[in-house]
């Protein structure tokens, strides 16, 4: 799809305060009253020592820089004790929209209740949380987990042996593992061999994927849940000087590097992680303006980079 930019925010925001007047019950007054009021946005992010939510961090603060709003980001490092707490301190400064990124799609329901319980307009974005959230913004995971196993099996030629390198236990990994085993059920040749959870860390990835190797000398390819660990797993299978294939799903800057020199990085299904964070602050203004009612769920296209198209792809 094509990339939300500041401009396109800009005409959304506006289209957000037509439909939020036309909806709202309130006086005029008090609705001026409500935008002029300066707003305060909070972000937990379920981790940030990933290029790909440093980028949607970057288009919040820019998106609430053109609305003059406050911005507080909190990073639960995949700790989903530590995020609920986090919530709870933005809750006590007072935030008017919580955006969610969860480190476990359940275990944050406490913090989503307690958010709601306190007024805060909840989004849910990248990652589905549980709880009453008001909507819900994320990649169609399940489709990037099928565009990765179909080239996968349109590479192996429908037959061989492959691995899965799952992650944290949140509805997009989920899903895009459920989307990568339904590709590569339409070709009976392919078998899955072994699964393990590389934690969608680089390391933690290198160590899981040398064990895969070890166990299966005959593997042919791997599918990572991200890319983050998919360069861990490049790492593994580059020092093991093993002809084993690797597809994955992220858009990374390195990984479309790796994909674009012809290695055995062969393709990454993209996904647009500005366009998820503007769209979702989109969401929750349009709720804080007066909306009564927001779409409970808005799909983000995705799209495989291989080494035949990922040349000027970037976040």
């Amino acid at each position: 799809m094509k990339r939300l930019s500041k401009q396109m925010f800009a005409l959304l925001l506006a289209c957000i305060m037509l439909v939020a007047a036309g909806c709202s019950n309130q006086s005029s007054s008090a609705a001026g009253e409500n935008k002029a009021k300066k707003i305060k946005i909070g972000m937990s992010f379920q981790e940030m020592n990933n290029p790909y939510f440093i980028s949607m961090k970057e288009a919040l603060e820019d998106a609430a820089k053109e609305i003059g709003a406050e911005v507080v980001i909190a990073d639960a490092q995949h700790d989903v004790s530590k995020q609920i707490n986090d919530i709870d301190d933005m809750i006590q400064k007072k935030i008017d929209i919580l955006l969610i990124n969860p480190t476990d799609s359940k275990g944050v329901e406490s913090a989503v209740v307690a958010a709601k319980k306190a007024g805060v307009i909840v989004v849910a974005v990248d990652a589905q949380a549980s709880g009453p959230i008001d909507s819900f913004v994320g990649s169609k995971n399940y489709d990037a987990g099928y565009l990765a196993g179909k080239k996968m099996a349109e590479d192996l030629g429908g037959k061989g042996k492959v691995a899965i390198l799952d992650g944290i236990p949140v509805v997009p990994i989920l899903e895009r593992v459920k989307g990568f085993k339904a590709a590569i059920a339409e070709n009976p040749g392919i078998e899955i061999v072994n699964t393990q959870n590389g934690k969608q860390d680089r390391a933690e990835a290198m160590k899981v994927t040398e064990n895969m190797l070890q166990a299966n000398p005959d593997l042919n390819a791997i599918f990572s849940v991200n890319d983050e660990g998919a360069l861990g797993s490049l790492g593994a299978i580059e020092a093991a000087s093993k002809n084993v294939s690797l597809y994955s799903v992220d858009g990374h800057p390195e990984a479309i590097k790796a994909i674009l020199k012809g290695g055995v990085f062969k393709a990454t299904t993209a996904q647009y992680p500005r366009d998820q964070v503007r769209i979702g602050l989109g969401m929750a203004l349009s709720k804080l303006w007066g909306a009564k009612v927001v779409p409970k769920e808005v799909p983000i296209d995705v799209k495989l980079q291989t080494k035949e198209n990922a040349k000027g792809f970037s976040w």
